[in-house]
């Protein structure tokens, strides 16, 4: 990314410690009543944990890694997303806030790995003021509400023990990528 060195190794730790986090309820999720695997938990786990430790990875090698790399890495579980999103109706909302995220780490890159070339004279605002602003829009927008949903429980504490740690994750998650598309 295009910050301060300190920055970008503080969003790498916050966004590796979510991913990691993420994982490891991945490989310990519990099994529903009967037997079966939640899969929409299962994915979003293993989506959050792509995208954590995606996050953490491009904080730190920026545009150091090509744009193919990061492209597939990220474009190909967007596409699939979308397409998951359209063909069933049970989670729907939540996959296309994955297929956002995923699109929104593509473009970063893209616009990231586009630039890389042009040293001193590299333009203050990468990619496109439109986009950039859509994407902080939305994650601003989520933060919030993800925030506001992790101090909501009916006791009246705060939900950060087991069953707010996915919401924990999912905060510091918008918080990330918030942060990331303001470096643009």
């Amino acid at each position: 990314m295009h910050g301060p060195a300190l920055v970008n190794w503080l969003l790498a730790l916050l966004a590796a410690g979510a991913g990691t986090s993420c994982l490891t309820r991945l490989r310990h999720s519990p099994c529903a009543p009967g037997g079966a695997h939640r899969p929409l938990a299962r994915e979003s786990d293993a989506a959050e944990a792509l995208m954590g430790l995606g996050m953490a990875a491009m904080a730190v090698t920026g545009a150091t890694v090509p744009a193919a790399v990061w492209a597939g890495l990220f474009g190909l579980p967007a596409a699939a997303f979308l397409l998951a999103a359209v063909h069933a109706p049970a989670g729907r909302a939540h996959r296309l806030h994955h297929a956002v995220g995923a699109l929104a780490m593509t473009y970063m890159a893209l616009a990231m790995t586009g630039t890389s070339g042009h040293g001193h004279h590299q333009a203050a605002a990468l990619g496109l003021p439109v986009l950039t602003g859509a994407l902080l829009l939305y994650f601003g927008g989520y933060t919030l509400w993800t925030g506001s949903r992790l101090l909501r429980t009916p006791a009246g504490a705060l939900a950060v023990g087991t069953a707010g740690l996915p919401q924990a994750c999912r905060l510091t998650m918008g918080i990330g990528m918030f942060a990331m598309l303001l470096t643009m």
